[in-house]
This record gives structure tokens, sequence and C-alpha cells, in this order.
């Protein structure tokens, strides 16, 4: 069986002054010499000049690159006559031939070996034109390599392996500004993938396709382009050749879902048998085309994930796999992908055991941690500073509503809150504790929720949440207890508790007083702006579907029980799997307070903010809690009364609490440091101001407008809103919004 030719080819590259030419062909049309040049992107057009010899046929911009053609003569048309020999044009090599069209990013020849037998075998692959974007000196070890892996592949003809290399002729750019070095691929969230080598970085000139077509690809049957590192699925009807031939625009749609191994043995080298996985919540497909040349005609433009000018159907649409650990070669997968998003596909564990005798690790088996049926005993996690006065409501009303167990962290306290905390946990009421963050690197919050997973009281409860001593759950169902939400939601596992913002009230002076009787004025449900208005807790039961706490959520999903997870939001609705990981907030599809929502006393009266802001704020202790903040978090807009109907139960159960001396008198202890604190605040300039102003009749009517705002608005602070906006008197659809601004504190 004879082996494929192999040949190697490479684009011009030449420099010219600030420019670079990609590559220059000619060709005759009749007695007319017709040229075609290739420029990168960045040229400039007013620099491309005909010569004595030729004449400007036109420009065209394609991917941020020029195109240049000319009549007369071979001459590179910039500036002066340039004398170069053009590249051939040998659309013969590949004619008829089902072709591949692929980028190599540094894939080894096994890879590529293997990559051309599998679609010889289930796509009847004749040829393959792979542009090559090794260093300099690898192409030709490289094709000298591919020719020893692939002796005896019947039924491939040819394989060419154009050169685009990162150093263009005697350009000498530094890597990071080759225009072949595009930026690094989105990774891991909020991440990008380690920055890879030049030639491994997404491809920057997309005029390369345009080459291919010209120089090799204008005559064959028909072209496909995926990567090396893509496989076309088998088995999923005919071969994706056949399909672009016999379809009525002579186009189809590539349609890519990227994958991923578990693990990569150590001192084994990742292959497509090793990708397994995929993720779960993401399934955004990877764009690319087949075309067949001679049905789509010569008036199309190849670009990288779409052939202008041929009209493909989406039901035209064919599937492959793009194996991401050989595009980014990387030997901790979680360097490119989050690990808590990847399950097993059914189908690429086949393809892995059956075409490639793969033994790939897979996925551990995990279980859910089951707790009795009926245990609902439920513990909330929180952290305080400078809270005192605030506590007992907190404690009296959670308690009533059927909370029983409770682990508080404070750190730096002066205002007697440590002192009460103590006295709570002799008493039997909640477990209080120093908060370890200091001499570690995380920040209050994190360091508490970390310390918290290893204490009884948090781990032999059936439901856990993180909240603040400034949320209050308010249940919309039955009797207004835990119990009642639970039975509404009965197979439900985790329920978000959506923020309803409630500001001041236009309370200025700070009294003794229940927040949740005296505090009635909040945004209203549909609250989008700004953002953190729909902020959630969640509440949810400690199964082992999650490895840790979080601030908003647990966090940690193992992925494998993705399935046993029944999330709903604070109406019973479920959330959607794309939340699974990672939401912290409900948007408009996710927000219901039908049964249940968080009602967030952020900020109380105008003088107990004074303290808040004197004191910090303990997930951002290098924010500072200023007009911005006020402005965000004081929503009055609207009145709500929900909560109400539990106050009478919670006098009886702070009378109770009272009745205690002990209590009442650390109690009362705390309402005095904090009533002192504020008077000293108010002693100090910068206080006095600060109050004056968020007491002022301008933030007064801004907490009644926030409907009215765009997002940049509370981007911004409330410097970006006029007088003229504020003072006026506005219809109840009017809106206003300005241009991004940098976030302010």
């Amino acid at each position: 069986m004879s082996a494929p030719d192999i040949q190697t080819r490479s684009l011009i590259g030449l420099s010219l002054g600030d420019t670079h030419l990609l590559d220059h062909l000619s060709w005759l049309e009749g007695d007319t010499i017709v040229t075609r040049s290739y420029f990168t992107k960045g040229t400039d057009p007013n620099a491309i000049k005909a010569s004595d010899r030729t004449a400007l046929r036109y420009i065209r911009s394609v991917g941020e690159g020029l195109l240049v053609e000319t009549e007369g003569g071979a001459d590179i048309p910039f500036g002066n006559t340039q004398e170069h020999a053009p590249s051939p044009i040998e659309t013969d090599l590949f004619e008829g031939l089902n072709t591949m069209l692929a980028v190599r990013n540094g894939e080894s020849p096994g890879i590529v070996a293997d990559w051309l037998e599998h679609h010889v075998t289930h796509h009847g692959l004749q040829a393959a034109l792979i542009i090559d974007r090794s260093p300099p000196k690898d192409s030709e070890k490289f094709a000298r390599k591919l020719t020893q892996k692939t002796k005896g592949l019947g039924g491939l003809v040819r394989v060419i392996v154009l050169h685009a290399p990162i150093a263009l002729g005697d350009a000498g750019l530094p890597p990071e500004n080759h225009p072949y070095c595009a930026p690094a691929a989105p990774g891991k969230d909020r991440m990008e993938v380690p920055k890879p080598a030049p030639w491994t970085s997404p491809l920057g000139e997309l005029l390369v396709f345009e080459i291919a077509k010209t120089r090799f690809l204008a005559s064959a049957r028909a072209v496909a382009n995926i990567e090396v590192c893509d496989l076309m699925a088998p088995n999923l009807g005919p071969n994706v050749f056949d399909r672009a031939v016999t379809s009525q625009s002579g186009a189809i749609m590539l349609a890519g879902r990227r994958c991923y191994p578990w693990r990569v043995r150590k001192k084994d080298t990742a292959h497509f048998s090793d990708h397994i996985c995929v993720q779960f919540d993401n399934k955004k497909a990877k764009k690319r085309w087949c075309v067949a040349p001679s049905v789509t005609g010569d008036d199309t433009v190849w670009r990288l994930i779409r052939v202008v000018g041929a009209d493909a159907k989406v039901e035209d649409t064919q599937m492959f796999y793009s194996f991401m650990n050989l595009r980014h070669r990387q030997d901790n997968v979680s360097a490119i992908v989050p690990k808590t998003s990847l399950i097993e596909d059914e189908y690429l564990l086949a393809m892995s055991q059956d075409i490639w005798r793969g033994n790939p690790v897979r996925v551990p088996e995990e279980k859910i941690k089951k707790k009795a049926a009926d245990d609902n005993s439920a513990v909330i996690v929180t952290c305080m500073k400078n809270e005192g006065p605030f506590i007992l409501e907190w404690l009296a009303y959670h308690r009533m509503i059927g909370v029983e167990n409770y682990i508080v962290y404070t750190n730096d306290c002066d205002d007697g809150t440590d002192t009460f905390l103590d006295l709570l946990q002799e008493k039997g009421y909640l477990q209080h504790r120093d908060n370890p963050f200091k001499g570690t690197k995380l920040k209050p919050q994190h360091a508490a929720l970390a310390a918290a997973e290893k204490e009884d009281v948090v781990k032999d409860a059936a439901w856990c949440i993180s909240m603040d001593v400034d949320e209050f759950i308010c249940i919309h169902t039955g009797d207004g207890t835990l119990d009642a939400l639970f039975k509404a939601v009965p197979d439900a596992n985790m329920i978000s508790l959506t923020w309803r913002l409630f500001g001041n009230s236009e309370i200025h002076e700070y009294r003794d007083e229940l927040l949740t009787e005296n505090y009635l004025r909040c945004a209203r449900e549909f609250a989008n702006k700004p953002h953190q208005a729909w902020g959630f807790k969640t509440l949810f039961r400690q199964n082992g579907i999650f490895k840790k706490l979080g601030v908003h959520r647990p966090k940690g999903l193992r992925p494998q029980l993705k399935d046993s997870l029944r999330w709903v939001n604070g109406s019973g609705e479920p959330m959607p799997q794309s939340t699974f990981r990672n939401a912290w907030r409900s948007t408009s599809d996710t927000y219901g307070y039908g049964l249940v929502s968080l009602n967030h006393y952020a900020v109380r009266s105008a003088e107990s903010f004074l303290v808040k802001r004197d004191r910090g704020r303990v997930n951002h202790v290098d924010r500072d809690q200023g007009l911005a903040y006020w402005f965000r978090m004081n929503n009055n807009e609207e009145e709500n009364t929900s909560i109400t109907r539990m106050v009478p139960r919670l006098k009886e159960e702070m009378a109770r609490l009272l009745s205690d001396p002990d209590i009442k008198a650390q109690h009362e202890a705390c309402v005095a440091a904090h009533r002192a604190k504020i008077d000293a605040l108010l002693k100090t300039e910068n206080f006095q101001e600060f109050y004056a102003e968020i007491t002022g009749d301008r933030m007064q009517r801004l907490c009644r407008m926030h409907k009215h705002f765009g997002a940049n608005v509370f981007l911004g602070g409330p410097q970006t809103v006029p007088d003229e906006v504020v003072f006026e008197d506005h219809d109840d659809d009017f809106f206003f919004t300005v241009e991004k601004q940098e976030t302010v504190h």
C-alpha cells in the first residue's frame, strides 16, 4: 500500500517596512498577468500603489488584512516596484479530492497522523492542507516525521504542510507583537488560558484561508475547515464531504463541542482517547464549515468560522468534537477548564474505547450523603463586627421561624458584640468564634466559612445558609416558618433567597426599635439594577453535592451529582443548569419572591450607617462604604409589609430573651455603645458632612428613583445624575443613564 505524498510549502512572508506581505500570487487571464497580494492586518491602504507596469484592480479588506489585485505584471503593489517571485498556484494538487483545511498549533506528528487516519476511515478523507504555525525550523522536521507515521495509510493521497511562520521573512518581530499571535483564548471562570507559545496562540491573520483557497483548494471536491485537534464525529449520517457536495448551497455548517480529559495520567502524553468529558453548562458551539468549491463558486470569501457568500442552512449542520487538552497542552486540566463543570459524555467514551482502544481516566463516582428525610434542622453561619444592638432581633426572629443553630465569627469588635455573643453562647443560644482570618490571605468571611465547615454545629445540621445580621428570611407561605417553606418545595435541596433591598425608610436617627416593624420601604420586585439588588443567599441541604460553603451559595459543585440537585428560586421555580456552578444573583429569568425573600436592611438608619461606614466591610475590607454604597443600597421606592405578620411572634420571643436580666443588660450596653459611637462620629467634620449629604433632599429623592436609572449610573455613583434629573417630576417610564463609568465604592 503506497504512502501518501507529503510535501511542504511556505508563505512568502516578506517584510515591507511597517507592514508585512503574507503571500503573493500570479496567474494569466488570457494574455493578462494578474497578481493578488495578501497583506497583514494593520496595513495602510494608502500605501498601496501600482507600479509603472501594473494597474490596480481593487483593494479589499478581509479579516483586518488587505487583499490587493493588480494586472499587467508580477510586481508587489507597495510603494516602489518590488521584484519578488510569486508563489505558484497549485490547485491541481487537490483537484477532485475530499480535503481538510486545518491549522496545526504544535500538535505532534503522531496526533496529526491519528487525526488523518480517523477522517480517512470515517469520512472518506483523501487530502489535507495543514497550515503549520510551528517555530521556523520545525515544519520540515514535522513533515518528515508525519511521512513515517502515515506509511500505509490507504486512501490518503496527499498532505501539504504550509508553513505559516511566526517570523515573516526578515521582519524580526518579537512574538508578542507578531500578527499571527492573537490573545490567549478564554478558559477558567474569569481567567485566561495560561499564555501559550506564540505559535500555539489563536490564528491572527484570517487571510490565510483566502490564500489557501486561491493557491491550493479552489478545485478540491470539498473542503472541511477544522483544526488538527478536532475530530468529525463518526456514524452520524453521510460523511462531511458528501453532505457539502449534495447540499443546496454547497456549504454546511460545522458545530464543535469542546471536550476534555478528566485527568491525563502522569508521564502520559494527552491523546484523543483521554477526552471523555464535556461541560454540562457550556454548549456554545465552535463554528467551522465545509464547502464544495465547484458549487459555491469563486466569489465566496473563506473566513475562520464562515464562508461569506455561501448560504449554509442551519439544518445542514454537522457535529465535531474539539479536543481541548491537545489545543492547550496542560498537565493539569483545571488550568483550562473548571472541573466542576465536567461530566462524562457517553459518545466520547465509546469513541475512546471502540475507536482508539483507549483506557481513559474515568470521572470518579460520588454518592449523595443522606440524612433522615424528616431532619430539617438548620444552621446559620455568619460574621459580625460591631453589630451589638442588632443581634437580639435577628436571633429572636430566626429562632421564631425555626432556625435552631448559629455560629458567629467576629473580629476587632469594640461595642460589646463579642461580650454579648459570649453571653449568648453561655446561655446555649449560639456558638461564637474569633475569626481566624488574621495571618492568612483570606478575607474575613471566607476564612470564617472555611473554619465553619469543620464545626460540629455545621456538620450535624441538615440545612445550612451563610447570611448576615442585616438579612432576614421572610417566608410568604403557610405560617411563615421554615417548615412551611420546606413543605411548599418538598423535593428541593437548595433554595435561593433573592434580596429585597430595604432602605432607611427616611429614618435618620438611630432608635432601639425593631427593623422588621419600622423599616418598610424597599425596592420593587423587578429590581434588576443595580446588580447588587438581586443578589441572593442560599439555603441548602448538606448532602455532598457541593464541596464547601460559599458567601452566596455553596461552592465546588461535584458535577457527577448535578442531576441530583433540586435548586429552586424564591418562588419554587427550578434554577437552570447554567447557574449551578457560579451564580450569586438572580436575573430576570430566575428571580422570584412567591414563597420566600431575603429582606436586606443594608443601611438601617442614617446614623447607624455612619457606624457601618466606620467599621468597613466584612468581605471587602479594602472598600469604603461611602456615598455610592448608600445610593445603591438605600432603596425606598415602595412599601412592603409582608414581614410584619411575624412581628407579634417576634415580640414574644424578644420578650422571652429579654426576661433574662443578663441578656437585657448586655443588649442595653450595646445600644449605649452604638449611640456613643454615633455621637463621636458626628463630632468629626468628615462624618458631619457625610451625614448631612445622605439625609439631604437630593439623596432622599434619589432613593425613590432607582427604577429610572441605567446600570452605569449605579457604577458611577449619585454625582452622575444632574440636579435637573433629580429635582424634576418624571413620568413612570422615564429613563436616564450615562456612559460607562469606573466603579466607585
